[in-house]
């Protein structure tokens, strides 16, 4: 199995936050069989191409393919992450949890169509698609219908790192449960804040396709491009406050000699 190979190699582990679970849930391994089942959805045709043309036509779904993957495959790390950082295995993590697979099952499809149309349009595709029987469609009719997908799929971005957020917060309640030190704490409010952004764009870009319709469906789906910029500028700023929180905590934590 994926995650257990990786727990073998401590792949994620940046040796600042100590990993309280070594092993895999039952929570965790049902997550991987979602996160399958999703991917699974995801792939242009279970048949192999029988003719060049089809196999053409499955090719083109190979970017929308591949960024919807790797989108995916972010969600299933960053909870890889938790469960090993936490290892809390209780009734809200597990409610939680549930909801998150939800969620993403219920969103492949949406967020293949998005980056479909995305890259259609960027390719000069126009917009239209090529159906099994050969004629040629418009994948969607106007900008109305743009808006509707931007509402769509950012009510799934928000519910996804909404979930994340709810997550970490139960985490930080529970950190002396937990027994979590100075700087876990801050890395969990990192985590929350980070989620939390992500929770904002999502939101912001849901706003205009709901107040602007049609007018403003695509700088709706530019909001998206705000992630990089704030995320990077969130992560240096975090960042430099980690490093004065680890020299002030390297100076106050006493030596195995000087303890004696």
């Amino acid at each position: 199995m994926i995650r257990e190979k990786l727990i073998d190699k401590q792949i994620g582990d940046n040796k600042k936050f100590r990993w309280r679970s070594h092993e895999i849930s039952r929570i965790e391994g049902l997550s991987d069989g979602v996160f399958a089942f999703a991917v699974t959805l995801l792939v242009v045709s279970l048949e192999v191409p029988r003719t060049f043309a089809e196999l053409m036509q499955t090719m083109r779904g190979f970017g929308a393919f591949a960024i919807s993957f790797t989108l995916l495959f972010i969600v299933w790390f960053n909870q890889y992450k938790f469960f090993r950082r936490y290892g809390l295995q209780d009734n809200i993590t597990m409610v939680l949890n549930a909801v998150l697979l939800f969620v993403v099952l219920f969103y492949v499809y949406p967020l293949k169509f998005v980056f479909t149309l995305m890259l259609n349009m960027l390719t000069g595709g126009g917009g239209q698609i090529r159906l099994p029987n050969g004629a040629l469609e418009r994948m969607v009719e106007n900008t109305d219908q743009v808006a509707v997908l931007m509402i769509i799929f950012g009510a799934g971005y928000v519910a996804v790192f909404g979930v994340f957020v709810l997550l970490y917060w139960h985490a930080y309640r529970r950190r002396a449960l937990l027994d979590l030190n100075e700087l876990e704490v801050f890395d969990t409010r990192e985590d929350i804040q980070e989620s939390a952004l992500n929770v904002g764009i999502g939101i912001v870009s849901i706003t205009l396709a709901l107040a602007g319709g049609g007018r403003f469906a695509g700088v709706a789906g530019m909001t998206y491009m705000l992630c990089p910029i704030v995320l990077t500028l969130h992560g240096m700023m975090m960042g430099k406050r980690r490093r004065r929180l680890e020299q002030q905590f390297s100076v106050s934590r006493p030596t195995a000699l000087e303890s004696r």
